[in-house]
């Protein structure tokens, strides 16, 4: 099935699900039950093939040469209905480490009438989740494990914090809970069959034949479940609602999506620019988080920020839906965040915190100080080079030498010394600096200089290694400042001409 055919029949499935949600979550349900009932016929008939044999040929040889070219096939269908997920792991929260967290689950379940917490754990994800380990396989027995990211606790109100949990126990606690969670298991289940499949086509043609089955069928369940598991993100959005208000989870969407924006681009990347200077950290990521996130409030939490990202949509890539098709389904407009005057770190895990940032910020350095510290002494080699090369005046350096030294002065100096030597780079060379070109461009743009456009437009097309990232660059600065029709003709223009 083609993406444009895909595209078209999720539409039209989102239509059923919209005109009889009852009626289309029925569908769902007999074609996941077909999905294993594929899988038993496909593996008694591997069976049965091997018996059939047997039996008419009478043939120990033929039978050991069916057999061995069976068996990973029969192999692949059984590992399908016992396929293990790994159990979610990080610093475990109690009703003793974590009294006041626990008040609050108790009287959403107890409000919500669910399912019980069996574990909490804290991770170092920006993030929440609550995933559902079955005990006894394909049989059931699920045990709820609430996962919440140190980071989000440390950057949005407990109200907020509240709303998140609500809407991740809403699809556990809801009506479509044990659907949702039974339909979620088998995409990965018929995922991870398909990717099985996939690399032992090749191997024979029994292999061939179920991979042609599964993937002749595969679309259609992917779409099905798909616009089942996004209604029921709206569904599990109205039980956060229901019990914070319309206001409060709006909130927190607009800043857990603002805010972990500006982590991913801004807050690790400025950590590590301190392995330029130092051997070891002099500030480590979670004990500075919380005063990060507040003293860059007026970064983070902008009006072209929080335009950027509303005209973000809905894409078939993820069964959340966009930012504003949540918020306006809650009945709520685009409004900015107020600054946390307390975190929902404190409020709900303050007896244990002190604990637990110690311990991420001791296993964060463990697992990066062999690199921090490599990186050190590259910087410092660089920046005796820098020396070196700074002795001569930039107009008399050969152009390989200026190119080193700009691009030095890109990743060890200020971006107001790195901008002049780049233009003169450029406007030297006749050759291919796309490198150059790529930081050259970013900088214009940082200033809000269209011309910065066509220097990571050149890039793109010169440098398959570059295409992506340059790509990308334009694409969200479009997208902030020109809108969203402006950003996909760009992308549309570079692809054209790459490809």
């Amino acid at each position: 099935m083609d993406t444009q055919t895909y595209e078209g029949l999720i539409r039209q499935l989102e239509a059923q699900s919209e005109n009889n949600p009852a009626w289309f979550r029925s569908k769902v349900f007999l074609l996941t039950s077909c999905a294993y009932v594929v899988l038993l016929c496909i593996f008694a008939l591997l069976i049965g093939l091997i018996y059939l044999t047997y039996k008419w040929q009478q043939s120990v040889g033929l039978l050991i040469g069916l057999a061995v070219a069976i068996i990973p096939a029969i192999y692949i269908s059984v590992k399908a209905f016992f396929i293990r997920f790994s159990a979610p792991k990080g610093f475990e929260l109690t009703k003793k480490n974590a009294p006041e967290l626990f008040k609050v689950l108790g009287k959403m379940r107890k409000k919500l009438n669910g399912p019980p917490f069996h574990y909490v754990i804290l991770n170092n994800e920006f993030n929440a989740a609550i995933v559902q380990m079955p005990r006894w396989g394909l049989f059931g027995g699920y045990k709820n494990h609430l996962i919440l990211g140190l980071p989000y606790l440390l950057g949005v109100s407990p109200t907020e914090m509240i709303s998140t949990i609500a809407h991740e126990y809403g699809h556990v606690a809801g009506n479509h809970g044990k659907l949702g969670a039974w339909v979620y298991r088998q995409r990965i289940t018929f995922g991870e069959l398909s990717r099985h499949l996939e690399n032992s086509k090749d191997d024979g043609i029994i292999q061939a034949g179920i991979y042609a089955a599964i993937d002749a069928f595969t679309p259609y369940f992917n779409a099905y479940t798909f616009v089942l598991s996004r209604q029921n993100e709206y569904d599990a959005d109205k039980t956060a609602t229901e019990l914070v208000g319309a206001k409060a989870n709006a909130a927190s969407l607009i800043r857990g999506d603002l805010l972990g924006n500006w982590i991913h681009t801004d807050f690790w990347s400025t950590l590590y620019k301190q392995a330029n200077q130092h051997v070891e950290p002099v500030f480590k990521p979670y004990a500075s988080m919380q005063k990060a996130f507040a003293s860059n409030y007026d970064i983070w939490a902008t009006p072209a920020k929080l335009q950027a990202a509303w005209r973000v949509q809905s894409d078939l890539h993820d069964t959340h839906p966009c930012l504003s098709d949540r918020v306006l389904a809650a009945g709520e407009k685009p409004v900015l965040p107020p600054p946390v005057t307390q975190s929902a770190a404190q409020a709900l895990i303050g007896n244990i915190l002190p604990e637990a940032i110690k311990k991420f910020d001791t296993e964060w350095w463990a697992d990066e100080k062999a690199g921090w510290q490599k990186y050190h002494h590259r910087a410092k080699i660089s920046r005796a080079r820098i020396q070196v090369l700074s002795q001569t005046a930039p107009e008399a350096l050969n152009i390989n030498d200026l190119h080193e030294l700009a691009m030095l002065s890109v990743e060890f100096e200020t971006l107001d010394k790195a901008k002049p030597l780049l233009a003169m780079v450029l406007s030297k060379s006749s050759g291919n600096y796309s490198k150059a070109e790529f930081e050259y461009g970013k900088i214009l743009l940082n200033e809000k200089n269209d011309a910065g456009l066509a220097y990571l437009e050149k890039a793109a097309i010169a440098d398959k290694a570059l295409t992506e990232v340059c790509t990308h660059t334009a694409y969200y600065y479009l997208l902030e400042y020109k809108g969203e029709a402006a950003a996909s003709l760009w992308w549309e223009k570079v692809y054209a001409r790459i490809d």
